[in-house]
């Protein structure tokens, strides 16, 4: 960078921190179009989705409005991130749904209906995984993000984007997968061989089927559309716009027994009290299961979204990912005591927040505020909307999950990258999140040592300080990088640092891409991060990726 270049660059960074918009009432005051402008935009994306995602999580729909009421109008007052969104998320869908799924299993032969009793239990396990939350956020553990690597985090993502696809393509076509002879069934393979089954009566429900593709047709077809002030206009708002006339025109209607639409019954007033059940307890192993992952999973998926958020805000705001920790596990303390779902900082809506030019946390609140006028005022109307339209509208979130550009990426960063992605995905789908995440960290350290990379050295990098010049030595991968992290946090980052690497051996792509994100992290607060020793090492199996697995050359 010449001087030039850098007086430029201080003096735009000077001039958006100058800029930054205010918090509390003055920064309402100061954004309030652009806020409630953005809030109603995301208001919404939010309502399909809410009430797919809920459906699709074996609950009532109407919580899933419930838990994205309280993410807007809670919890927008304690989050540590100003333009995260804070809602039901796809990629809990698979725990939720098998949480309800094991649970109703205990249900008494008295209960009537297994999935209610299940959902009850359900809640029990959210509420003592938002406490964990809490703790995770007072112990500063919001960090421990950066200790998955990156490949098995991407490979359970996609595991999830394609349980979720799996399960949808049932409902589009008019089809419950989740009971044979009312047993619950929720194994991910199950899912998937059913579909030959589903496909074989594609024309017992020619209606539902007919609704679920045109709606799936908008879902993949809206983002092509060339005009820009068309694109705008959120693809799910579309769905229900045509979906809900035709399938009244196509005669679709609930009957006993088979209830292609919305069901809600009730409305806020009526369903406002107590639901959580700990009876859950009894089965000590299930309900801890659950627990770890709605607390682990959930927590993973909400800090990367703030990091991605933060990547994104315009004024380049560094969000507090303990305090948001915080205000995640509050929030879903109060959504499992009132009935609704484990909620996150949901990628899809907080990066529509942003383009939508929302300013401060008051966009979240508004997006809130609306859900409740509408669960107040509106509810009715959702008893048209179909279920087929949601699956489609879930179809679409899975798909971007487990796009095979994802495959395809992860491949040129390299093989190793490959073998733990797919390791992930493998094993999640055969068991569950929990040992698919394990699995995929199993095979990177496995990997890691294979490579010549110490046992000692995984979870420890040897530095020495001298000045403003942290000497790297051994290894750096995605296990030891936090104490390497816990270091570079006591220095500010409007200075100069160096990183010097030339007695290290071995540095892998978690490490690097979030040493690179530090970089950008040094630029945007007007300081440099000056890397050093970069230069003797190779690339891994081949790969020309700038963030592929490195080793010293000897």
């Amino acid at each position: 960078m010449s001087e030039l270049e850098s007086i430029n660059f201080l003096l735009i960074f000077q001039n958006m921190k100058n800029n930054i918009p205010k918090d509390g009432l003055e920064g309402l005051k100061q954004n309030f179009s652009s806020d409630v402008i953005s809030g109603f935009l995301v208001f919404l994306l939010a309502l399909p989705l809410s009430l797919g995602i809920a459906t699709a999580s074996d609950f009532p729909p109407i919580y899933g409005l419930v838990t994205a009421m309280i993410g807007g109008i809670v919890v927008s007052f304690l989050a540590g991130s100003p333009l995260t969104i804070k809602g039901p998320a796809a990629g809990l869908i698979v725990i939720v749904a098998g949480a309800v799924g094991e649970f109703a299993k205990m249900a008494p032969n008295t209960v009537d209906d297994a999935t209610k009793y299940g959902w009850h239990l359900a809640l029990g396990a959210i509420v003592v995984a938002g406490i964990c939350q809490v703790l995770f956020g007072l112990f500063k553990l919001g960090r421990l993000s950066d200790f998955f690597p990156l490949s098995a985090v991407r490979g359970m993502l996609a595991a999830i984007g394609i349980i979720i696809i799996s399960k949808q393509i049932h409902v589009l076509l008019g089809f419950n997968p989740m009971t044979t002879e009312n047993k619950p069934m929720v194994e991910p393979i199950e899912l998937i061989t059913e579909l030959k089954n589903t496909f074989y009566h594609f024309f017992e429900h020619k209606g539902v089927a007919i609704v679920g593709l045109v709606s799936l047709v908008i879902v993949f077809g809206w983002p092509l559309i060339p005009i820009k002030v068309i694109k705008k206009i959120p693809s799910p708002l579309v769905v229900l716009v045509v979906s809900i006339p035709l399938a009244m025109y196509l005669g679709i209607r609930n009957e006993e027994g088979y209830k292609p639409l919305l069901d809600f019954k009730e409305g806020l007033i009526d369903i406002i009290g107590v639901n959580v059940s700990f009876k859950g307890l009894s089965n000590a192993d299930v309900f801890i299961k659950y627990v770890i992952m709605f607390a682990l999973v959930g927590s993973l998926e909400a800090l990367l979204t703030v990091k991605a958020v933060d990547m994104m805000d315009p004024f380049r705001r560094k969000s507090n990912k303990n305090k948001d920790l915080i205000a995640v596990g509050i929030g879903n303390i109060v959504s499992g005591i009132l009935g609704g779902l484990p909620m996150i900082a949901e990628v899809a809506r907080s990066s529509a927040n942003v383009s939508n030019g929302a300013k401060t946390r008051w966009a979240n609140f508004f997006h809130g505020l609306f859900i409740l006028i509408f669960l107040l005022c509106a509810i009715s109307f959702s008893d048209l909307i179909p279920k087929a339209a949601l699956a489609a509208m879930l179809i679409g979130v899975g798909w971007k999950l487990a796009h095979p550009k994802e495959f395809v990426n992860i491949a040129k960063i390299g093989l190793d990258q490959l073998v733990v992605f797919i390791t992930t995905i493998i094993v999640t789908l055969a068991t569950d999140l929990l040992f698919g995440i394990v699995a995929g960290i199993l095979i990177k350290l496995i990997l890691h040592v294979l490579r010549g990379v110490p046992i000692g050295s995984l979870f420890k990098v040897n530095i020495e300080i001298e000045g403003d010049i942290i000497q790297v030595k051994g290894a750096v991968v995605f296990s030891n990088y936090l104490n390497l992290q816990k270091v570079l946090s006591k220095f500010d980052q409007n200075k100069t640092l160096t990183l010097d690497f030339t007695n290290c051996i071995f540095i892998d792509h978690s490490s690097l891409e979030s040493i690179h994100q530090l970089e950008s992290d040094f630029k945007a607060t007007g300081g440099y991060l000056n890397l050093i020793g970069m230069k003797d090492f190779h690339n891994l199996h081949g790969s020309k990726h700038h963030l592929a697995a490195k080793r010293r050359t000897l």
